[in-house]
Order: structure tokens, then C-alpha cells, then sequence
């Protein structure tokens, strides 16, 4: 990565001490003339009359520096898709599998990126389409998950599904789960599925309670083509990384491969994979 000389900020809403936080971070970067662009929420904080939207936030930046949790992130990792500006993720959050940089490293750690010396994991995202009688009407692009899932009052929901044109099975269930690595240890870990290492390339399909106990998640390379058919009428919707999406109709078909965009994650140098799992699932200790 070349020389940060602008940075985009983007902020969670609706945190106690944050405006605190973010004052100090512009001033450290004024103090090093490094230049910003920062989002409505993060220009409320700092009490700023100028603003970009958060897809304008990245538009000319070295880095994008994200202040919340898991969830902030995501939704930075969908604006950042398909450039190539790393993340720089600080966890104010709660859990934050993503956000590993703690309030405590913000400062060493923007350091070292500005030397150069930052570690970076690349992660894979997922690109799904929704097509309806044969045209398709939705684009997304996900790091986490792809999820099909019935409203509360809906019945359980039908689901053809087929990898590279094979058919898998014809899932009854509450939903289907279609996550990438980084999504592993999300929705599709709650609903049974396994932790896959980063740096694996597959994707999960994991169901959501489904009627046979017999049905289990399965483990895919990234290169398939994954078509899920839906049978369900209305109650059926489509969720992209658990914040945006649409309702589904009956007939309706979802088709998920590999995107051709990755996220560029700056870690904490010491923060690895299995370190993450222990801190935040409380695995035992040696």
C-alpha cells in the first residue's frame, strides 16, 4: 500500500463516548496532515459541517478507518468492494470478530500503518443475484452471508437447491444459509455450521432448522454456482449480510458465486485466527 495521506472514517451510531473518540482521532491526524473524509455519523460527533455519504466516504482515500463493530464493518465492506483501500476496523462494539483492533491499539496501530508495517488478511465476499420469470432484479455483494428466511408467521419454506447445475437437496426448512468463510463464525455458526479458516476458499450452505434432522450444512469449493429455487409464497425474504435485502416471491431464484471483489482487513499483529476464537467464543486456554 502506498503512502495514507486521506483516510475515510466511518462511525456506528449511537455510542456514549464516541463523539470523545473521534475528536481525538481527527486531531491526531490533523496533527500528522493527514487529510479526511468522514461520514454523516462521525461528522455529528465531531460537531463538522461537512459530510459525504458513506458511499462517497472512500472515494479518493488511502484507508477507511471504521469505528463500531462487526456490523459498522460490514456494511463499509459493501461501500469498499471493489476498491482497493484497505479497512482499518477499531471495535466499539461488543463481539467484533472483524473489529480485532481495540480502542487501546487505535493509535499504535494507525502507526504502524503509517510506516508501512500494518498486516493485512484479504477475505472473500460472495456475489448473489435475485432473478424473477427469468430476469434478474437485485444485485449484492456480501462478506458475511446470504441468507433466504421466512417472516415469523410464515411456514416453514421450500427450497430447491443445486451446486453447478447437481442437485443437492429440497430443503423444508425456516431458511438456507449460503456463507463465506468470514460469515462462518456469524449466522451460520448460530444455526450449526462450521468455523472455516479465512483463508479457505468454499462456501457453507447450512440450513435454518430444517424439517429433516437428517439435513446437515455442506461445505462447497468458492468456484460452484449455487441456484436456490424458492417454493414459499409470501413470508420469504431475501437478506444480504443481515442488513439489506428484499422480499422474495414464489418462483423466485437466487444464484451465489465468488465475487470477484475481496476486502483487504488490517489486523492486530499479534490477533491470529484461533487467538480470535478463543477471546470471543471463550474456547479453554492451554
Amino acid at each position: 500500500m502506498h503512502q495514507i495521506s486521506k483516510v475515510g472514517i466511518i462511525s456506528k451510531p449511537k455510542i456514549a463516548h464516541a463523539p470523545d473518540i473521534v475528536c481525538g482521532l481527527l486531531e491526531w491526524l490533523d496533527e500528522r496532515g493527514i487529510r479526511y473524509r468522514c461520514d454523516e455519523q462521525t461528522a455529528q460527533y465531531a460537531d463538522l459541517s461537512d459530510y459525504y455519504s458513506r458511499e462517497e466516504v472512500p472515494e479518493g482515500t488511502d484507508l477507511v478507518i471504521v469505528l463500531g463493530g462487526d456490523g459498522t464493518l460490514l456494511s463499509a465492506a459493501r461501500v469498499v468492494a471493489g476498491r482497493d483501500i484497505p479497512l482499518f476496523p477499531v471495535n466499539l462494539g461488543q463481539l467484533g470478530f472483524l473489529t480485532a483492533i481495540t480502542l487501546n491499539e487505535l493509535y499504535p496501530e494507525l502507526e504502524r500503518a503509517l510506516r508501512g508495517e500494518h498486516r493485512i488478511g484479504h477475505r472473500r465476499m460472495v456475489e448473489c443475484e435475485l432473478s424473477r420469470d427469468g430476469q434478474v432484479i437485485a444485485t449484492y455483494s456480501a462478506l458475511n452471508d446470504v441468507v433466504i428466511g421466512k417472516s415469523m408467521l410464515a411456514r416453514m419454506i421450500d427450497l430447491d437447491t443445486h451446486v453447478d447445475s447437481h442437485f443437492v437437496a429440497a430443503y423444508k426448512a425456516d431458511g438456507l444459509i449460503v456463507s463465506t468463510p468470514t460469515g462462518s463464525t456469524a449466522y451460520s455458526l448460530s444455526a450449526g455450521g462450521p468455523v472455516i479458516f479465512p483463508s479457505v476458499a468454499a462456501f457453507c450452505i447450512t440450513p435454518i432448522c430444517p424439517h429433516m434432522l437428517t439435513n446437515r450444512p455442506v461445505i462447497v469449493p468458492d468456484t460452484s454456482v449455487i441456484s436456490i429455487l424458492s417454493h414459499g409464497d409470501e413470508g420469504t425474504f431475501l437478506t444480504v449480510d443481515g442488513q439489506v435485502g428484499e422480499p422474495m416471491s414464489k418462483g423466485d431464484r437466487v444464484i451465489c458465486r465468488s465475487s470477484p471483489h475481496k476486502i483487504s482487513l488490517i489486523r492486530p499483529p499479534k490477533m491470529l485466527f484461533f487467538d480470535v476464537l478463543r477471546e470471543k467464543l471463550k474456547w479453554g486456554e492451554r
